[in-house]
């Protein structure tokens, strides 16, 4: 009974470890279009090439790091730097110190939930900014992950797990101290270590799950699923695309709407 209880522990370390570094390599590439931009706006065509050389260096780095190059799940160090925010990210006031509630929308189906900015309040004002700008409507949940993590991650108006609203934010907040992800709970999503990389990724949790802490710490708690938990449940019934533990939802899944009050 030990030696199956230490292999899940060793299966469910990896399985975060991935989850982490494909999350890394995903910010990497979001890194890489915000200097091509940058590139093709102000530099001139000799210079371009240089910098374009630059980059195939960079993305082939970063692209091939393994799993290892994620922090492994312990707990927050007592010496993590505080997270900065960017000027452009809502103020934590607009969640009003109170809980909201209202829905999400997924093809259609209502999931209500319910938001804590008492405990949360720069993840639910980030939240309810953005839904009430209409940030969500029409966005894709690009990720599904059905084998030891079981989560349902939405928010990125790209669709790849690059894109976000423009900005990011922290600090974490409200991360549990066992680092279990209950059933229904909705978190924001990151870049491994780094606690001020939110941005609009949030992720549903359909069972419950081990997310193990990392240099930066665990994953910002700001709401439940108060109703139709069952609707995420069916989309992670059907699996994904390859078959495989992590990938995109084998039914295309988007958010038809997003209310708040």
């Amino acid at each position: 009974m030990s030696n199956k209880k230490s292999s899940l522990s060793k299966a469910a370390q990896q399985r975060v470890k991935t989850y982490e570094a494909r999350s890394n390599v995903q910010e990497s590439r979001k890194d890489l279009r915000k200097r091509d931009n940058k590139i093709a706006l102000f530099a001139g065509v000799g210079a371009l090439l240089v910098a374009l050389g630059a980059q195939l260096g960079y993305a082939s780095i970063h692209s091939s790091a393994s799993p290892s190059a994620s922090a492994s799940p312990i707990a927050t160090p007592s010496s993590t730097p505080a997270a900065t925010n960017s000027a452009a990210a809502p103020k934590p006031s607009l969640a009003e110190s109170r809980k909201w509630s209202g829905s999400i929308a997924l093809n259609g189906d209502n999931v209500g939930i319910e938001l804590d900015g008492t405990k949360a309040p720069q993840a639910v004002a980030n939240f309810v900014s953005l839904a009430k700008k209409g940030f969500f409507k029409n966005v894709s949940c690009h990720r599904l992950t059905t084998e030891i993590i079981y989560v349902l991650q939405c928010g990125d108006p790209s669709g790849d797990g690059t894109g976000g609203p423009g900005y990011n934010f922290g600090p974490i907040e409200n991360a549990p101290k066992d680092n279990i992800y209950t059933e229904g709970v909705i978190a924001m999503a990151r870049r491994g270590g780094d606690a001020s990389s939110q941005g609009s990724q949030f992720f549903i949790v359909y069972k419950d799950s081990t997310l193990g802490s990392d240099a930066a710490g665990g994953y910002t708690v700001f709401g439940r699923v108060t109703s139709q938990l069952a609707v995420v449940k069916k989309i992670a019934a059907v699996g994904t695309a390859d078959g495989k533990g992590d990938g995109k939802p084998k039914k295309a899944v988007s958010i038809t709407a997003v209310n708040v009050k």
